[in-house]
């Protein structure tokens, strides 16, 4: 009886056991499924405020922006034509103004373009339309990047590929993108030949130099196995603040 008591024991005790196991997967399972759902409402609502500030960026170049632009040409015609000398500094200042707010009009709207600019969406664009050899993307970053580093990706990307098309016989190319806790990475490799000894000097590389330098960052060029650039920035509380 003892035995067959202890026997019953141990196949509850598996089951127990078993059931933990099952309903911690199950859990785990939930756990994830919550954050890829919290994942795709995130990339929803960033996607819908980039729309909406592309909405507004156009919106106020095509109103703001031509209403201002005509009353420009207005007071410089009414300056052109007035007689009265006490006039003159009036319409002068009226003119002023007005093409002071015309400048700042021109630099929401940029801001408001820039801002509205999607990393990935366009890093895959580019790599959907280079048709040179296949080509790998590994984007592992947020979904809001700080404007300068996108932009310094973006330009960086399209010059690399560009120069690949003109300077190598890649059949292949790779480009990874990531954030890590205290920098950001950017490494785009291919397998080819350089089939210019000045392709390494050129103005593009120089430009994608100073582009890092200006950011603190590093960027590193090789020859082994293909053509490589790798580049680190560092992370600050300016690009925080530009999110």
């Amino acid at each position: 009886m003892l035995e067959k008591h202890t026997s019953d024991y141990d196949q509850l005790k598996e089951q127990y056991i078993h059931t933990i196991d099952d309903q911690t997967e199950k859990n785990m399972l939930l756990s994830q499924k919550h954050e890829a759902l919290l994942q795709k409402q995130d990339s929803e609502i960033y996607a819908a405020a980039l729309q909406e500030r592309n909405r507004i960026a156009r919106e106020i170049h095509d109103n703001v922006g031509h209403m201002l632009s005509r009353a420009i040409l207005l007071s410089g015609a009414i300056r052109t034509i007035n007689k009265e000398e006490s006039l003159q500094e009036p319409l002068r200042q009226l003119t002023d103004t007005l093409s002071l707010a015309m400048d700042n009009i021109r630099t929401s709207v940029h801001d408001l373009h820039d801002d509205s600019v999607n990393l990935k969406e366009v890093t895959e664009e580019l790599t959907s339309s280079f048709t040179f050899c296949p080509i790998t993307l590994e984007y592992d970053m947020p979904i809001t990047v700080p404007r300068t580093i996108k932009y310094a990706f973006l330009s960086i990307t399209k010059e690399a590929l560009s120069n690949i098309i003109k300077h190598s016989n890649a059949t292949a190319v790779s480009i990874l993108m990531r954030e890590h806790p205290a920098l950001w990475q950017l490494v785009i490799q291919d397998n080819g030949t350089l089939q210019s000894p000045s392709a390494t000097e050129g103005i593009g590389l120089e430009n994608m130099k100073e582009r890092i330098r200006k950011l603190n960052g590093t960027i590193t060029f090789s020859c082994e196995n293909g053509f490589s650039i790798f580049i680190a920035i560092p992370k600050n509380k300016k690009e925080e603040s530009d999110l």
